[in-house]
C-alpha cells in the first residue's frame, strides 16, 4: 500500500490536470487583513461586468453602455492576444497561487480597470462638468487593483504599469470611435426591428439623463392618479 509520501511524491511527478480561471482565483496569505482587503478588490473587473452590465442590460438596455461593455471585451480580447505574444512569466511567487500556467504581460485587470475608469470619465464630463465627483469615483478602484495584482505577487510592477497605459489609451480611443462615429447609427439600432424588440435605446442626446427620467416618472404617475 502507498503511503503518504508516495501520493506526494507521485503528484508532484504528474502535471497537473486542473487550471484556475485567473479573473477570479485570488489568494492572500492568511491573518494578512491588507491581502484580505486587496483581494476583494481585484475581483472589482468580476463585479462590474456582472454586478454592472449584466444588470445594466436587463434594466436599462442604453446603446451607449452596450458600447461600453463591447469595449472592454475588445480590450480583454487584445490582452490575451499581446499576453500570447509577448509570453512574460508572472513573478517567481506565482508557484505558490497555482498561477504561473497564465502569462503576466500586461496584467488583464489593470488594463479592466483604467480602461473603464477612462471611458466611464470621458463620458460623464461630456453630459456635464457637474459630473466631475462621478468622473473621478473609479480612478481610486483602479490604482488599488493596480497595487493589489503586485502586493498579492500576481505581477510585477512594470506588468500592471503596461496594464494600466494600454486600459487608458484603449479606453480613450474607444471612446473616440463610439461617440464620432457609432453614435450615428444610434437612431437607426433604437428603431430597428430588434432594437424595438428589446427595447434598446439611446439617450446620449438626454444632458441629464436621471432628472428627464425622474420628471418623467412622476407625470406619468399623476396622469394615472387623475385617469
Amino acid at each position: 500500500m502507498l503511503g503518504d509520501g508516495d501520493y506526494q511524491e507521485m503528484a508532484a511527478s504528474v502535471p497537473p490536470s486542473l487550471k484556475a480561471i485567473t479573473l477570479t482565483h485570488v489568494r492572500y496569505q492568511r491573518g494578512d487583513h491588507l491581502g484580505l482587503f486587496l483581494a476583494w478588490v481585484s475581483l472589482v473587473p468580476v463585479f462590474i461586468s456582472l454586478g454592472g452590465f449584466v444588470s445594466h442590460f436587463l434594466f436599462r438596455r442604453e446603446l451607449q453602455g452596450l458600447c461600453f461593455a463591447a469595449g472592454l471585451l475588445v480590450s480583454q480580447a487584445l490582452n490575451e492576444l499581446i499576453k500570447h505574444s509577448v509570453a512574460q512569466s508572472r513573478p517567481a511567487y506565482c508557484e505558490f497561487l497555482e498561477a504561473c500556467d497564465s502569462h503576466g504581460w500586461p496584467s488583464s485587470h489593470s488594463q479592466y480597470t483604467f480602461f473603464f475608469a477612462t471611458y466611464l470619465s470621458l463620458l460623464s464630463l461630456r453630459r456635464s462638468r457637474a459630473r466631475r465627483v462621478i468622473a473621478a469615483l473609479p480612478w481610486p478602484l483602479a490604482f488599488l487593483t493596480m497595487l493589489s495584482r503586485v502586493y498579492l505577487g500576481y505581477h510585477t510592477v512594470a506588468q500592471v504599469f503596461a496594464g494600466a497605459a494600454l486600459g487608458l489609451v484603449l479606453g480613450a480611443i474607444w471612446y473616440w470611435i463610439v461617440n464620432t462615429m457609432f453614435v450615428d447609427y444610434f437612431p437607426m439600432i433604437e428603431e430597428s426591428a430588434i432594437g424595438r424588440w428589446l427595447y434598446i435605446k439611446d439617450t446620449s442626446h438626454i444632458p441629464d439623463v436621471l432628472k428627464f427620467e425622474y420628471d418623467n416618472a412622476r407625470a406619468a404617475r399623476k396622469k394615472v392618479a387623475t385617469d
